[in-house]
C-alpha cells in the first residue's frame, strides 16, 4: 500500500498544477452537493424504488432516505440551522407530514406546515389522529354551541388555522362559522343539523367549508384530550367551584393587574407550584389536595369571564375558578426506595406484553414510594429509574414483581397477583411496536405491511387469551385491573391496587401521581397508522378470544371486559 501512495506523492510533486486542480475540483463538487441537499431536503424518498421512509420516534432518531443517504445527512445538518424560535404549540402540530415522508420539526409555522402537507385534501377527510370532523351544529348568538374563546379573520381563515388556535389554548373542539369565525370549547352544547347547512367556503381556503349562517362545522381535536390540552406551557385542567377554605386549599394568592393566563402561570411557576388557578383578577397557586382535588369539574360556561389582560381568555370569577397545571414537577410522590424489611409474600404484577405493565409499575412506585421488581432484567428500564429491575425477583425488597409468564408452575410461585388486562387490539399493536421499535418507539411501515405482522397476530393473539385464563385458573389471589379503566379513573383504580398490596393509601400521593401519570414510557399518539392492520379473519379470531375471556371473568363473579373490547 505504501508504494502506490509514494508514487502518487512523487507524481503530484512533479505536477503541482495538476495537484491544485484536483483539490479545486474536489472542493467544488463538495460545495455543489451541500447546496443541492438544502433544496432537496424536503423531497420524498428519492430514487430508492419509492419505498416508504422510516420516521423515528420523539427519542430523536433521524429519518433515513433510501438511495440518497449521503445527501440526507447533509440535508439534516442544513435544516437544523433553520429552526424557528417559536416556543409553544400542541404536539400534533409539531410534525409536518409530506407525501411519502415524515420529518420531525421543532418550532416554526405549524399551521402552514400542516396546510402544505394536506394540500388538495378535504378537511373532513383529515381524521387520522389530528382532528376528526364531528358534524354541522346549530349556533345561537345568545347561547353558543362552543363557549370557549373565539376569534375572527375575514380574509385568511382556514380550518387548520382554527384547529391550531383552539388546540394551542387547550380546547377539545374547534368550530367554524360564516367562513371566517372560529370558536373553541370543551363541550358541544347545541344539537347537530344537516351537513348541507354548513355550506360557506373558508375565506382563506376555498377548497374547504367553514360552517354557515348560524351553523358551526365542528372538529374534535383528537390528541388534545391529554398531553395537548395546554395553553402555552400549562395544561388546562378545567373549571371548578370555589373550595370551602381557599386559603388552606391554595395557600398562595395575589391580585394581578391586567390578568391573563400567562401571567398567573408564570407567577405560580416562579413559586414552584404545580397549579395556577385564576379567579377574576386574583391568581392562586398550590398543589392538588383533598381540599381541591380537581375531581369535580363544573360546566366550563360558569368560568367564562374574560381576562382583563387578554380578551380571548377566560379567567374565572369569585365562585368558579379556572385551573391550569404548570410545568413544575410535584415532588410529593417522587421519593422511592426498597422495602425496609423483606416481604413475606411475593405479589405479581402480571400482564400480557403490551398491556401497560411498565406504565402500571410507574404508577405503583409513585403511589406507594416503593420500587417494583421484575421477573426479567431490562437495562433500559433500570437506566430510566426502575431500580428494582436489577434485584432478583425473589429478593423480597420490592412491592410487586412484573411478569408476562403464564405457565402453571410460574404462576403458583406467587402468593397473589395484580392482573392487568388490555383490549387485545390495542395490546397486540403496542407489543408489535415495542418488539420492532423499543419501549416508546414504533414499528416501521415495512414491518406492518410485511409478513411480520400477520405472523405476529397468529402467534400472539391466542396467547393474550391463554395468559388471562391461566392466571385466573392458577393464581391464588387475583386482583383484576383493566388498562382502560385505569386511564378513565386513575385515582380510584390506583387506590384499589395500593390497598390490595396491603399499604395505607395516601390521597396526596395519589393526587400527585395524577399530575405525572405518563412517566417516561408513554408512547406518543403522533404515529397512528392510517389504515386498519387487522384483516376480517384476524378480527373474527380475536373477537372469539374476547368472548372466551369475558365469559371466564363473569364465571368467577368478576366484572367482564370493558364494553369497548366487545365485538360490534
Amino acid at each position: 500500500m505504501a508504494k502506490p501512495l509514494l508514487k502518487l506523492q512523487r507524481y503530484f510533486r512533479r505536477k503541482p498544477v495538476r495537484f491544485f486542480s484536483f483539490i479545486l475540483l474536489y472542493l467544488t463538487a463538495g460545495s455543489l452537493v451541500f447546496l443541492h441537499s438544502g433544496f432537496v431536503g424536503g423531497s420524498g424518498p428519492g430514487s430508492g424504488g419509492g419505498r416508504n421512509s422510516v420516521v423515528a420516534s420523539e427519542m430523536g432518531s433521524r429519518t433515513s432516505v433510501s438511495g440518497t443517504r449521503g445527501l440526507g445527512i447533509v440535508s439534516r445538518v442544513f435544516k437544523e440551522t433553520r429552526r424557528s424560535g417559536r416556543r409553544y404549540g400542541p404536539p400534533w402540530m409539531k410534525k409536518a407530514r409530506q407525501e411519502g415522508q415524515e420529518t420531525v420539526r421543532r418550532g416554526g409555522d405549524y399551521t402552514n406546515n400542516w396546510n402544505r402537507a394536506l394540500k388538495g385534501r378535504s378537511a373532513k377527510e383529515v381524521d387520522n389522529g389530528r382532528a376528526k370532523y364531528v358534524g354541522c351544529h346549530i349556533d345561537d348568538t345568545q347561547k353558543r354551541a362552543l363557549r370557549g374563546v373565539s376569534f375572527f379573520d375575514y380574509k385568511k381563515m382556514t380550518v387548520f388555522r382554527c384547529q391550531d388556535n383552539c388546540a394551542e389554548r387547550g380546547y377539545m373542539y374547534a368550530g367554524l362559522e360564516f367562513g371566517a369565525e372560529c370558536y373553541c370549547g370543551h363541550k358541544i352544547q347545541a344539537p347537530n343539523t344537516s351537513d348541507s347547512e354548513c355550506n360557506m367556503e373558508c375565506k382563506g381556503e376555498k377548497s374547504n367549508l367553514c360552517g354557515g349562517a348560524n351553523r358551526l362545522s365542528i372538529y374534535r381535536l383528537e390528541l388534545s384530550q391529554e398531553s395537548a390540552r395546554r395553553y402555552g406551557s400549562a395544561i388546562f385542567k378545567g373549571c371548578f367551584h370555589r373550595p370551602d377554605n381557599v386559603t388552606l386549599a391554595l395557600p398562595f394568592s395575589t391580585v394581578i393587574q391586567n390578568m391573563s393566563v400567562d401571567k398567573c402561570v408564570d407567577m405560580c411557576t416562579e413559586r414552584e407550584k404545580t397549579l395556577a388557578v385564576l379567579a377574576g383578577d386574583r391568581c392562586h397557586c398550590g398543589f392538588p389536595t383533598p381540599l381541591f382535588s380537581l375531581h369535580e369539574p363544573e360546566d366550563e360556561g360558569m368560568c367564562l369571564s374574560r381576562c382583563h389582560g387578554q380578551e380571548f381568555e377566560s379567567c374565572g370569577n369569585d365562585e368558579y375558578f379556572v385551573a391550569y397545571q404548570t410545568q413544575v414537577q410535584d415532588n410529593r410522590c417522587m421519593d422511592r426506595h426498597f422495602l425496609p424489611t423483606r416481604a413475606k409474600q411475593l405479589v405479581a404484577l402480571a400482564s400480557f406484553p403490551g398491556a401497560g405493565n411498565t406504565w402500571a409499575r410507574h404508577l405503583i412506585e409513585l403511589a406507594t414510594g416503593f420500587y417494583t421488581g421484575s421477573y426479567y432484567f431490562d437495562g433500559s428500564l433500570y437506566n430510566k429509574g426502575f431500580k428494582g429491575e436489577r434485584d432478583h425477583w425473589r429478593s423480597g425488597r420490592t412491592i410487586c414483581i412484573k411478569t408476562h409468564e403464564s405457565g402453571r408452575k410460574e404462576i403458583e410461585s406467587f402468593d397473589s397477583s395484580v392482573l392487568m388486562i388490555r383490549n387485545p387490539y390495542k395490546a397486540l399493536m403496542a407489543e408489535f411496536n415495542r418488539k420492532y421499535g423499543g419501549h416508546i418507539g414504533f414499528a416501521s411501515q415495512a414491518h406492518w405491511k410485511g409478513k411480520e405482522w400477520p405472523e405476529f397476530v397468529k402467534n400472539y393473539a391466542p396467547w393474550w387469551a391463554s395468559h388471562t385464563l391461566d392466571w385466573l385458573n392458577y393464581g391464588k389471589i387475583v386482583h383484576v385491573v383493566h388498562f382502560e379503566n385505569v386511564k378513565r379513573d386513575l385515582f380510584s383504580q390506583l387506590k384499589g391496587m395500593v390497598q390490595f398490596l396491603g399499604l395505607k393509601v395516601s390521597e396526596e400521593r395519589l393526587l400527585c401521581v395524577e399530575g405525572q401519570k405518563d412517566g417516561n414510557f408513554k408512547r406518543s399518539g403522533l404515529r397512528k397508522l392510517e389504515y386498519d392492520p387487522y384483516t376480517p379473519e384476524m378480527r373474527a379470531n380475536i373477537n372469539e378470544l374476547i368472548r372466551t375471556v369475558d365469559a371466564s371473568l363473569r364465571k368467577r363473579n368478576i366484572s367482564g371486559v370493558p364494553e369497548e373490547y366487545m365485538p360490534r
